[in-house]
């Protein structure tokens, strides 16, 4: 009855913008190898070991720095949570998706990051890509560290208009340079990571803020892997040197040391108000679900009430950065538990990663655009909850491996 209709060729620039996908080879030729090493797939919780193919594994690949993410009094306030408000929110935070336990826990951050506003986001990376590219825009220039994150990169690529300025790693005396060099702007944001997630060292907070202050230039720390460390507090990398006043911007995620996924943003309130009505990764994406927001609850009472954690997290990372330089690994400026090993070429890092994993040890390997270039490393990081038999069994299979692939004597 109905003729059959003709099958229509794809358009041609449909095939031309999907080649690439077909000819992309480099994973192929990385499994071909056995070296291997990414999206592994775990079968238990982010635990001081897991579960992997069947064999435990120490995991030193995890940033769980506080060792919460399976603790009993999360899991149970996330369940408390879906019980009462189901799995998800069913729409944005600007329309529907506001619950009474979003606010409640904006509030709880507010006070607990010691400033007066904040907002949650879905992941942390859509903290860096709202906040950033909400806030500069045409005649601004936004100043970024050489390694500083890809969010924060992207956030300041979407910033449309804005000129994005990049200085060399840690180094004040090159952003003053380029300070200089520049001339005026409409507006000036430096962002930088609080601590950098490859290679595990600190921005040099008082130097930045004192270079802020000369140039009328606004701060926003990225403190994923600060929060819940660095600090008497744990509030991180402002705290750790006393300059919580003078850093307006703060973000955080939930996926470290708070146990769970989703992000944050603190600051004066009408930042926060300005960031909540513009920023467009919050205002076009689902709200953080109800089990990831109690859980950030019930994380925030126990770093508050067991500062012990925190202490326990610095002497596993105090002993593990002296055994490894002892044993002869460039740990670089290493001065938090993400403790990188200097591999050099990227093979050496696949290969290391790959050893380490079959004598019982998770690592990661990390290789350009993620390093510089010949700087490959192996990402080491370190938990509260990790024991003494737990990082001694580690360093012996570091030392092994390491002698094997001449990094050691």
């Amino acid at each position: 009855m109905f003729a059959r209709p003709k099958t229509l060729a794809a358009p041609a620039a449909n095939r031309s913008i999907l080649e690439k996908c077909k000819t992309y080879t480099a994973p192929d030729e990385l499994r071909a190898t056995g070296l291997f090493t990414y999206f592994r797939t775990i079968e238990s919780g982010q635990d001081p070991v897991v579960m992997m193919g069947g064999r435990e594994m120490v995991m030193l690949g995890s940033n769980n720095y506080l060792g919460l993410t399976s603790h009993p009094k999360i899991k149970e306030r996330a369940i408390e949570a879906i019980r009462k408000y189901g799995a998800g929110c069913a729409g944005s935070r600007l329309l529907n998706g506001t619950l009474d336990i979003h606010v409640e826990l904006e509030e709880r951050l507010a006070t607990f990051m010691k400033k007066p506003a904040c907002v949650t986001f879905s992941t942390g990376f859509q903290v860096n890509l709202g906040v950033i590219s909400s806030l500069a825009g045409k005649g601004d220039a936004i100043y970024l560290d050489r390694q500083d994150h890809a969010c924060i990169y992207d956030g300041a690529r979407l910033a449309v208009g804005a000129e994005v300025k990049k200085f060399k790693h840690n180094d004040p005396a090159d952003l003053r340079r380029l300070l200089a060099l520049n001339g005026d702007r409409s507006g000036r944001l430096l962002v930088v990571d609080g601590v950098f997630s490859m290679e595990g060292d600190i921005a040099p907070l008082p130097e930045y803020t004192a270079i802020c202050d000369d140039y009328d230039m606004a701060l926003m720390v990225d403190d994923a892997h600060g929060v819940g460390v660095l600090g008497k507090h744990g509030r991180g990398t402002a705290e750790h040197f006393g300059l919580e006043h003078k850093v307006e911007i703060i973000m955080g995620t939930f996926s470290k040391s708070l146990a769970t996924v989703g992000g944050f943003v603190v600051g004066e309130p009408d930042v926060i108000k300005f960031v909540k009505h513009r920023a467009r990764a919050l205002m076009f994406t689902a709200a953080p679900p109800p089990a990831s927001v109690a859980a950030v609850l019930a994380a925030l009472d126990i770093i508050e009430s067991e500062p012990e954690r925190r202490d326990r997290l610095w002497e596993n990372t105090r002993f593990m950065l002296t055994a490894l330089r002892a044993i002869g690994f460039d740990c670089g400026d290493s001065a938090t538990p993400v403790i990188p090993i200097v591999a050099g070429p990227d093979i050496v890092a696949f290969t290391m990663a790959k050893r380490l994993e079959d004598e019982g040890v998770f690592v990661n390997a990390v290789v350009s655009p993620a390093s510089p270039p010949g700087r490959a490393l192996i990402r080491t990081s370190y938990m509260a909850t990790h024991t003494r038999a737990h990082l001694t069994r580690a360093l012996e299979a570091f030392h092994k491996v390491g002698r094997e692939l001449g990094l050691v004597s």
